[in-house]
């Protein structure tokens, strides 16, 4: 049976977290979440849902973070 995976930013990956915020905390450089957006299948979740979101095989992440420079 092949191994579940979820697209993490357009690639690909195992599906090892079982919440988006353990998904935020294995790829997030913060701990804390800090300049981090995500969405979910198209849809932005707020950071006070990220614990409840629960992820399934085939969902789209994608984790975007906040830069600064010029």
């Amino acid at each position: 049976m092949p191994e579940p995976t979820i697209r993490l930013n357009g690639a690909e990956t195992p599906l090892c977290a079982a919440t988006l915020a353990a998904l935020i905390a294995e790829h997030a450089p913060s701990a804390d979440g800090r300049g981090v957006a995500v969405a979910v299948n198209g849809a932005v979740v707020r950071r006070a849902d990220w614990a409840t979101v629960t992820l399934a095989p085939g969902d789209a992440v994608e984790i975007v973070l906040a830069r600064q420079g010029g």
